[in-house]
């Protein structure tokens, strides 16, 4: 089969744009032109990186418009989440680096402070745009300055709490803060046509919101039901012409909408509108479609939110084959296969079903799953009340999600000794997402709370066993944490055991040296010691499988028969290591010249690359061991040949 070389799209308007001034600089009638040259960039920079796709081709006349009404960066503009933001990337002086998205020492997939000052805030995690956005137009108000500020927020993003938080606090405020709902949900209807643009464009008008400031004033002059019979009848008049808002205006802000978000000739006037209004929140509704413009991801929606390097004429993307089941994968069908037998089994994700690979059990069991939106906060505490009834909940959440709720696990779970089961994906470093992204610090933040059994599996069949394990806790909180990516290819068994709470196990007999392990960093300790067998140094490996309870027992062996104690995992300070030492410490196991090193993760955020290149940066990969053992056994010139 002949190769065909794809050449990238031509566009000679987009080339004329280096930053927002330049796009300023341009006439209303070459816009529409401008967004089809974003849109096919955008396409083309993504499938050679890979990334978030279908939500930035869904904005692109919308980044448009929003740089070219508004003196960005003088104005802030925050994008929520961010990964719609590539669009916006290449209108901000980076187009030169966009197609080194997610690559190591690129540009982020998602919006950053120290990459542009385009960014006014950083982002990755949803909902914080309002928040963010109330403070910086506080902050403007107090300095006396007179810029702007606009959040873009998603109706996805919507779903979280924290979002009408933002909105109720600035509500009771009187201070000058836009919020772009972009609604994605909706095709486009009926009434986001000619007549809701006329009527959003009338609504927004400084003469009309003036007018409007006016007659509340004399309202208050008049008897009280006069004054609620006027309100009552301008919202129902308002809500029939603009098709909703009802809630946004008891919330305290002036709803403008809804709007097509893929015609300029509706967004310029609203959001010129909306810039030139007095004081107070407006929140400016427009409808758009994800995957604008390019057939496939409109098509496929979820399959093209996030994508690899893809093919741009057919769309198909390009995957290597796996080599073993991913972690996730291996999840999902043992908590099926675990289902299918016991009926109290029931599952919670926050918006991210496919993603923790619920999608599959959903589908399996549709009464027993259930995706609660961007809520982490209402999942943990909607499957504690769950447990409370006998049901076992199993909470399936990225770990750098679950810090979001941690305060629901403490308070709701932890506290009442509730059987919640966490399945928390995305434990240690998560490559190209980054340092947004990577599941650093559950170990620290689980370990230190009381009754809690927290384990981590060193392959996919151990994952099989802990799924299990998990089930049969019915007296207390327990978690399992595991890596994004692939399995170390070994069999999973048909009928995974229970293991014994709190118990490792030696893998391989050594002598003046012991690796304990916890978690997927087994491979790379078995590795190390076959270097160290080979210097003469035969190694002990220990799977501690449980970061707690410790098996104390093991590690007390270790401690007393070894002369170097490694403890190596995937997590910041403050977790397994830590407990070990504490462990060692009040054991009086440290006064007996034990030399002991905990391994874990730099006290550093470390950025998107490949994840063998974070664990190499990170110092957790085999050779790093060894260094490690080395040191300790007195050879400095050695350790530091290897580190």
């Amino acid at each position: 089969m002949t190769s065909v070389t794809i050449s990238p799209p031509l566009t000679p308007l987009l080339d004329q744009v280096v930053g927002p001034e330049d796009l300023r600089a341009l006439s209303e009638e070459q816009l529409p032109q401008l967004a089809a040259e974003l849109r096919a960039e955008t396409i083309d920079a993504v499938s050679i990186t890979g990334g978030h796709l279908g939500a930035g081709l869904g904005v692109v006349e919308l980044t448009v418009a929003l740089h070219y009404v508004f003196d960005t960066p003088a104005d802030r503009l925050i994008w929520d989440v961010g990964h719609q933001a590539y669009p916006h990337k290449i209108l901000t002086r980076r187009r030169d680096r966009i197609r080194t998205l997610r690559q190591g020492g690129g540009l982020s997939g998602f919006t950053k402070r120290a990459e542009s000052e385009y960014d006014p805030f950083g982002a990755a995690h949803s909902s914080t745009s309002i928040s963010a956005g109330l403070g910086m137009a506080v902050a403007r108000d107090q300095q006396g300055r007179d810029n702007h500020v606009i959040a873009v927020i998603g109706d996805g993003a919507m779903s979280a709490g924290m979002a009408y938080e933002a909105m109720n606090n600035a509500g009771s405020m009187d201070s000058r803060l836009i919020v772009i709902l972009n609604d994605n949900d909706m095709s486009i209807a009926p009434p986001v046509g000619a007549m809701s643009a006329y009527l959003a464009r009338l609504m927004s008008s400084r003469s009309y919101v003036n007018f409007r400031h006016l007659a509340k004033q004399m309202m208050q002059r008049f008897p009280k039901s006069f004054e609620r019979t006027a309100k009552r009848a301008e919202e129902y008049a308002r809500g029939m012409a603009s098709g909703g808002g009802t809630l946004f205006e008891e919330l305290g802000f002036y709803y403008v909408g809804p709007l097509d978000g893929h015609n300029f000739e509706h967004l310029l006037p609203v959001l010129r509108n909306a810039r030139d209004a007095g004081n107070g929140p407006i929140l400016v509704h427009v409808i758009t479609q994800k995957g604008k413009g390019y057939g496939p991801a409109e098509a496929a929606a979820d399959k093209y939110h996030g994508v690899q390097r893809f093919d741009v004429v057919t769309g198909a993307q390009v995957k290597a084959k796996p080599n073993a089941p991913q972690y996730t994968r291996v999840f999902s069908d043992t908590l099926i296969n675990l289902a299918e037998k016991d009926e109290s089994i029931v599952a919670i994700t926050g918006a991210m079903p496919s993603g923790t690979g619920l999608d599959r059990f959903g589908e399996r069991f549709p009464q027993r799953c259930f995706d609660v939106g961007i809520a982490e906060q209402h999942a943990v505490t909607f499957a504690a009340g769950m447990a409370t009834e006998g049901l076992k909940p199993v909470c399936a959440i990225y770990s750098t999600f679950l810090q979001r709720a941690y305060d629901q696990v403490v308070h709701d779970v932890a506290i009442q000794k509730l059987p919640v089961r966490f399945a928390i994906d995305r434990a240690g470093l998560v490559g190209a997402d980054g340092a947004t992204h990577a599941g650093s610090f559950d170990l620290a933040y689980l370990g230190c709370l009381p009754d809690f059994v927290l384990m981590a599996p060193s392959d996919e069949a151990e994952l099989a066993h802990m799924v299990a394990t998990s089930m049969a806790i019915d007296d207390r909180p327990s978690a399992f944490r595991f890596p994004r990516g692939e399995g170390v290819g070994v069999e999973i068994p048909a009928e995974p055991e229970v293991l014994p709470i709190g118990k490792g196990r030696i893998v391989r007999e050594g002598g003046r040296v012991a690796i304990l392990s916890l978690g997927t960093r087994l491979g790379e300790s078995l590795k190390a010691a076959d270097e160290l067998t080979a210097r003469g140094f035969p190694a002990t490996v220990a799977d501690a499988r449980f970061a707690k309870p410790l098996d104390e027992d093991l590690i007390r062996r270790l401690a007393t028969e070894h002369e170097v104690l490694i403890t190596v995992e995937e997590g910041s300070i403050g977790g397994f290591g830590s407990a070990v030492l504490h462990f060692l410490a009040r054991a009086g196991l440290l006064d007996r010249g034990l030399k002991i090193r905990p391994m874990v993760l730099p006290d550093v955020f470390i950025d998107q690359d490949k994840p063998q290149v974070q664990y190499d940066l990170a110092g957790l990969n085999a050779r790093h061991i060894v260094a490690e053992v080395l040191a300790a056994l007195g050879d400095e010139a050695a350790a530091k040949a290897r580190a």
